[in-house]
């Protein structure tokens, strides 16, 4: 690879560059795997092979409609189960994801967005104890994700409103980090229930391109799931029985 060709990827004139190009400069730049599927997404984008460039000959049914999908976010009772796109719009939940994400959620009229959450409500730095860190997770994914369709509008608006209304966003987005979720461990603070310390993973739902399905868990036999299961029992649906 030529010195020339090499400041002409740098410049972002990426189009038409094999993958083993892409490899290569992975390799040298020693990326991380998230970085490196990053580069291959601008990548793909420049060649016009984007999600957004792909054929919509059907349209994708929206998780919270799907029955199947419901279905199994119910089946989850010791967990939180929460579906999410890639513009951090919470699309579908079980009960419990909906009591736990209560201060998220709101009184339920709009799409809830962990992003606006996050950056433009005070009530998450009570609820991310680790604010800061969550806030580089948050915005390292979505990164990652708008890397993958550069094209999405909703996404350009949301990253413009964020950056405005945030300096902190409007830094960090700055920054050029990219993660994937994957999975790990993440401390909370509920309102009604105090800590929570729970591992998390990220599970892709490939019905629905750019979506992702999130489960929470706690560890057996430990306050957090003591605390759980208190905040599931408190938002049970209570069943009556007529007297014969």
């Amino acid at each position: 690879m030529s010195v020339e060709y090499y400041s002409r990827l740098e410049r972002g004139m990426i189009a038409g560059a094999s993958s083993s190009v892409l490899e290569a400069v992975a390799r040298a730049l020693q990326l991380s795997d998230a970085e490196r599927s990053h580069l291959f997404d601008l990548a793909r984008a420049a060649d016009g092979n984007s999600l957004a460039a792909r054929p919509r000959g059907r349209r994708t049914v929206r998780p919270e409609h799907r029955k199947s999908l419901q279905q199994l976010l119910s089946a989850f009772t010791d967990g939180i189960a929460v579906v999410r796109d890639q513009r951090q719009n919470i699309l579908a939940t079980n009960s419990l994801a909906r009591a736990f994400y209560t201060s998220v959620i709101g009184d339920g009229s709009g799409l809830p967005n962990l992003a606006r959450f996050q950056f433009l409500d005070p009530e998450s730095r009570n609820f991310y104890p680790d604010w800061d860190l969550f806030a580089g997770m948050c915005v390292a994914v979505m990164r990652a994700d708008a890397g993958r369709d550069p094209h999405d509008r909703e996404m350009q608006d949301l990253v413009g409103e964020l950056s405005t209304r945030s300096d902190t966003f409007r830094q960090l987005w700055g920054a050029h980090d990219v993660r994937s979720h994957g999975s790990g461990t993440k401390r909370f603070h509920h309102p009604d229930v105090g800590e929570l310390i729970l591992s998390y993973e990220e599970l892709v739902i490939t019905a629905d391109p750019g979506t992702v399905l999130m489960v929470y868990t706690a560890e057996a036999g430990s306050t957090s799931a003591e605390r759980l299961k208190l905040l599931a029992s408190w938002n049970a649906p209570m069943h009556t029985t007529d007297a014969s």
